[in-house]
């Protein structure tokens, strides 16, 4: 039960408990709803999870895709600077003899969507797979500094 009321939806916090506070993240929905894409077809992998870390020479993503191989994942950028990842993992081949008694690897399709800031040098990224985990790194543009000359100051 809910010590505060809830200003932003229906998230709760307990004021006793530092750690149960659920700190509002304005982000939260932007992400899901307008730039990754859910539809049935896609539902297998919808929470394909992504990381997205930027560091002064690249915004890099990391993808957790086990059990793929790099010709079934595609990394893809359209015009408006949209980093789109995707891919499918077929069904396995199903043996009349075979008794299955537990399924709960998925498989289907699955794409997850990024809008790469201004910075980032669309020429030239880079996607590599190791170990079932999908690598794409962006460069971004090095922020030029403005020449500062010094002026004497007369009198």
């Amino acid at each position: 039960m809910s010590l505060i009321p809830s200003f932003f939806g229906n998230r709760r916090s307990n004021v006793f408990d530092p750690l149960s506070l659920d700190v509002w993240d304005p982000f939260r929905d932007f992400t899901s709803s307008a730039l990754t894409t859910a539809s049935p077809e896609t539902s297998a992998f919808v929470n394909t999870r992504i990381d997205w870390k930027e560091t002064p020479e690249a915004h890099v993503f990391k993808a957790d895709v086990p059990g793929l191989k790099k010709e079934e994942v595609k990394v893809e950028v359209e015009d408006d600077r949209v980093l789109q990842i995707s891919g499918e993992r077929n069904v396995e081949k199903e043996d009349k003899n075979d008794t299955w008694h537990r399924v709960e690897r998925s498989s289907g399709k699955f794409m997850r969507r990024f809008r790469l800031p201004e910075n980032a040098k669309m020429d030239q990224i880079k996607a590599a797979m190791e170990n079932g985990v999908l690598t794409v790194t962006v460069p971004k543009m090095q922020v030029k500094k403005p020449d500062v000359k010094a002026i004497d100051i007369s009198g």
